[in-house]
């Protein structure tokens, strides 16, 4: 039985060698489109909200007149911010000028997406309530109460107030947000998209990172109250591992 030669042995190295490149260059380019897409995201959705205030005077999840619109999930406001809807019956927000709700039921977080789905401003619809997954209570489940995204996170509308004592994000005035939820990007990829949308600076500007490993000085000052050092914090691209999301003011 004659053996592969030397040369042989080497064409077949040399053709796993450039499928293995292929294969490599492939998935870089696949997820640079999706960190491309969280950028396309944001400002379709802040569109979207802008088309929705400017329609019908409030913010969606906040808005105190939507079951005049679209009907009630349930007649008592109490239980209509927990019942999940099955089409577009929804309810109100407070108008306080917040997306939020009370805790822990946030409703208006859930309510907004299914308001954006049903002004007709966003595709999709959503239940606008916490959702069960596998049997477990989980407060959003992409494709259920909030949007499905190419980084395989959700995305949610919040109101983030930072400089109440919240320590797992920057310094800021309080201010409604888009925010895409931890363990989705790395630093690398936070500071690509502030890049592209903002100043590039995780504590600064209209996109700021969560604390935390993403940025330095902050794997000193997690949990901490923050402070004026948060202002030299830098992404810390030594860190590969998906630890950072970031929240994108409207």
């Amino acid at each position: 039985m004659q053996g592969f030669s030397l040369v042989e042995l080497s064409i077949v190295l040399v053709i796993l060698g450039l499928l293995t490149g292929g294969i490599l260059s492939g998935q870089s380019l696949i997820r640079a489109a999706e960190i491309r897409s969280v950028s396309t995201d944001y400002q379709r959705y802040s569109a979207a909200i802008y088309t929705f205030r400017d329609k019908y005077f409030a913010l969606p999840g906040d808005f105190t007149k939507a079951t005049d619109f679209w009907g009630a999930a349930d007649a008592d406001q109490a239980t209509c911010e927990t019942t999940p809807s099955t089409g577009s019956e929804t309810c109100n927000g407070n108008g306080d000028g917040q997306i939020l709700g009370a805790a822990p039921n946030f409703h208006e977080r859930h309510r907004s997406w299914q308001h954006l789905a049903n002004a007709g401003l966003i595709e999709g619809q959503f239940t606008g309530a916490a959702a069960t997954l596998s049997g477990h209570a989980t407060p959003y489940v992409a494709g259920v109460n909030t949007p499905t995204t190419k980084i395989g996170s959700t995305m949610l509308l919040t109101w983030i107030d930072a400089s109440t004592g919240t320590t797992s994000s920057f310094a800021q005035s309080a201010r409604n947000a888009l925010t895409i939820l931890a363990n989705a990007l790395t630093p690398e990829e936070c500071w690509n998209i502030d890049t592209k949308l903002d100043d590039g600076k995780p504590p600064t500007g209209k996109v700021r990172a969560n604390k935390g490993s993403a940025a330095q000085p902050n794997t000193t000052r997690f949990g901490q109250p923050a402070g004026p050092a948060d202002l030299d914090a830098e992404y810390n691209f030594a860190t590969t591992s998906k630890v950072c999301s970031i929240h994108a003011s409207l």
